[in-house]
């Protein structure tokens, strides 16, 4: 039986040489950021009643004990298109904060923005968690369950493009799916390497 993510024949990947760095991949979130590598996957999840600046000081701190070993850390653009969602503000600053936070460390980023991110992980830059989880599962062998388990894969999923693009792919994907990568802005890929 063909399933949708059995479409076209995988591209293959450019190898790289030497050690596969450590790229992490953020999914932030002022209720549930998701974070992921090759082998692992977690969320921080602060508590219902922080809110503004103490919210804030505890993601950061919380993120940021993720990032500090990391090569090279891919996070989620904003999405546009949820204008009802509230907080917009503070995620804004959320965002900056992460992105300031890295650079002083200079610890390289990138940026993927939500329909790229789908469209290389799932083949359809419109899917859904669910669609985000069953390509998870079936192209890479993992499996998010529990609370936080669409940010989790969503982390992962982040930093499975941050591999691909440094020739370290975690898993065979069609052409279509890996070119969506060429419209993000990656860093310096010796300022990753070197690290």
């Amino acid at each position: 039986m063909t399933t949708l993510f059995d479409v076209e024949a995988p591209a293959a990947p450019i190898p790289a040489a030497g050690p596969r760095p450590l790229v992490i991949g953020g999914d932030l979130s002022l209720r549930c950021t998701g974070i992921g590598a090759a082998e692992w996957a977690d969320h921080v999840k602060p508590k219902a009643a922080l809110r503004g600046h103490p919210r804030l000081a505890y993601l950061m701190q919380e993120i940021g004990s993720f990032l500090k070993s990391a090569d090279l850390v891919v996070l989620e653009g904003p999405s546009y298109g949820h204008a009802g969602q509230g907080g917009h503000e503070e995620l804004a600053g959320l965002r900056v904060m992460v992105q300031h936070w890295l650079w002083r460390r200079e610890i390289p980023y990138a940026i993927v923005p939500p329909s790229t991110l789908k469209l290389f992980f799932t083949g359809h830059g419109g899917a859904s968690k669910a669609t985000m989880r069953a390509a998870a599962e079936q192209r890479f062998g993992r499996t998010f369950e529990g609370p936080g388990a669409a940010d989790e894969c969503d982390g992962f999923a982040l930093a499975a493009a941050g591999y691909h693009w440094l020739g370290h792919p975690l898993a065979d994907l069609p052409t279509r799916q890996v070119e969506a990568l060429a419209g993000v802005a990656w860093p310096d890929r010796e300022a990753v390497i070197c690290r």
